[in-house]
């Protein structure tokens, strides 16, 4: 067995009761696993160790997979009725923006929108789907069953995990899962119960950010042009506007890296005085900065979990990934982990999962967690260097390079579909005869279904299942669809669609419950098709009923 236990915790101890899955922070990504497992009618309890929900935002952006995402599942008018569209973006802060709007998506913008509010209305949806939400309590140890080989390979059968959970009152309760997901921090006690290594790199390098009632409005253009990035955020109320005093009726983000604290630890405690400081030099103004609601630094520790999964413990988020927050990607790389897993672990739970789907999690996500630590070590870098003296020149001159380079219309998109996630596909690992559709996102095109009315793709979404669309109207489809994997995948016969290129020639689209293809055929002989899609319904949705 793993193990990792408080001895101070043993004020008492308690059994508590047995659950499907726990979810070990509430934070976006635990919340949003939380109602995704939920969805899939797993028993979910999710553990917070604050009392309280988090008022404070380091993450200030959703961007738009992430939005994608949101609207997969219905809830995109929520959030964008309390969040600001941007439609450029930044690469390392060079003076040449990204282009969100110019990407093939309904959501080419990032969306202004506190951590806070992204919280709470994550939690919203957790509520409505019956997700146990448990505050004040914090995990302090977990044991695996000795009968799981904890290589990745524990199944549905047998076995489970022991969670030692300290309640407000002090007391341990034991509470058993079948499988437990680390969404808990960069100090995730799940990953290292679990015994699943972090490496990296330490932290060498740090800003500062600071929440702020009252700025100088006329000042945060020179403050900007000195490379400090300052937004407003959602304003708190309206009322309290004061444009001539600097009140916008909410709060202003400042965040700097100022070249001569950048060396101090991220844990050491910032002050207002630091940090009016750090603005006078940067600037030559401290942009009147007032009525701090949050100061705080963050570090350029970057570190990826070995593997996303050990037998029952699996990890998402900051658990499994840390990183500079450059270009605002880490709240939605978890966002994007939560989605991948939570049908595949409701699919094992509920004891239909193909061989190998629970480990194609960690297949999927490690990559594209690799790859957000690998850019934004690139563009610490690119700021670094500027900040350095004698790397001031040419770190300015490769900048202006950079910049001139993602004025080019291929190089800025290709960039940007990094950043926004919008480019993150799965590919098949050994099927060489996949159609090249298998594994991207499915674009959200809008689409008539017999005897409907145009409706989007994402609008087919909502309660998590398979969507498997008919393009070419097949009379038998839906029929042996619903007989074989009816509560899993939802079929369409489509009469009509938005022309595309890459839907030339395709017959059929198997789209998963997170938004990527699954499977696409161009196959036109009717038997030969109908097998085919046997085959791979049967590979992503299990064993047809009665199978």
């Amino acid at each position: 067995m793993n193990a990792v236990r408080d001895p101070a915790a043993d004020t008492g101890t308690r059994t508590g009761t047995d659950t499907d899955v726990i979810v070990v922070g509430a934070g976006p990504t635990g919340l949003l696993l939380g109602a995704e497992l939920a969805l899939g009618g797993v028993r979910v309890q999710i553990i917070e160790r604050r009392a309280v929900a988090q008022r404070d935002s380091r993450a200030l952006t959703l961007h738009p997979r992430s939005i994608e995402l949101m609207d997969q599942r219905g809830l995109v008018e929520r959030f964008l009725a309390r969040g600001r569209p941007v439609p450029g973006w930044h690469f390392a802060g060079l003076d040449t923006p990204l282009d969100f709007s110019a990407l093939d998506t309904r959501h080419g913008y990032t969306l202004f929108l506190a951590q806070a509010r992204t919280e709470q209305l994550l939690e919203e949806r957790a509520r409505e789907l019956d997700v146990t939400i448990r505050r004040g309590h914090e995990v302090v140890g977990l044991r695996q069953d000795a009968g799981d080989d904890g290589a990745g390979h524990g199944g549905s059968g047998a076995g489970g995990v022991e969670v030692d959970v300290r309640g407000p009152d002090g007391v341990v309760e034991t509470v058993r899962a079948r499988y437990v997901v680390g969404c808990d921090g960069g100090r995730s006690v799940v990953r290292r119960s679990a015994g699943i290594g972090f490496p990296g790199t330490d932290e060498t390098l740090s800003g500062a950010l600071g929440d702020f009632a009252t700025v100088d409005p006329a000042a945060l253009d020179r403050a900007r042009a000195h490379g400090v990035l300052a937004v407003p955020l959602e304003p708190a109320d309206a009322d309290t506007d004061d444009p001539a005093a600097g009140r916008t009726g909410g709060l202003t983000r400042i965040v700097l890296l100022d070249p001569q604290r950048m060396r101090t630890p991220a844990a050491e405690p910032l002050t207002l005085d630091e940090f009016r400081a750090s603005l006078l030099r940067i600037c030559g103004t401290d942009c009147g900065v007032a009525g701090a609601r949050w100061l705080s630094r963050f570090g350029n520790a970057t570190r990826l979990a070995a593997r996303y999964r050990s037998g029952r413990v699996l990890l998402a988020g900051d658990a499994a990934h840390i990183h500079f927050p450059a270009a605002g990607q880490g709240l939605n790389t978890g966002l994007q982990d939560a989605m991948n897993l939570g049908w595949k672990l409701a699919a094992e739970i509920n004891g239909w999962a193909p061989p190998g789907l629970l480990d194609s999690y960690h297949a999927e996500r490690h990559p594209a967690g690799q790859a957000v630590t690998e850019n934004t070590e690139v563009q610490t870098l690119l700021a670094e260097l500027t900040l350095l003296p004698s790397y001031q020149r040419p770190a300015a001159a490769l900048r202006k390079l950079m910049a001139g380079l993602l004025g080019i219309e291929e190089v800025n998109r290709r960039l940007a579909g990094l950043v926004s996630a919008l480019d993150t596909g799965y590919p098949p690992a050994a099927d060489a005869g996949a159609h090249p559709l298998a594994g991207r996102r499915m674009p959200d095109i809008a689409l008539t279904a017999a005897g409907s009315a145009a409706v989007r793709v994402y609008e087919l979404l909502p309660h998590g299942r398979f969507v498997l669309l008919d393009l070419a109207g097949d009379d038998e489809m839906k029929r042996a669809v619903e007989t074989g994997w009816g509560p899993r995948v939802a079929a369409f016969t489509v009469t009509g669609h938005d022309t595309r290129t890459d839907l030339d020639g395709v017959r059929e689209i198997l789209v998963r419950p997170d938004g990527h293809v699954a499977w696409a055929t161009c196959t036109t002989a009717v038997q030969a098709r109908r097998a085919e899609r046997a085959r791979a319904l049967a590979d992503w949705a299990g064993l047809p009923a009665g199978g």
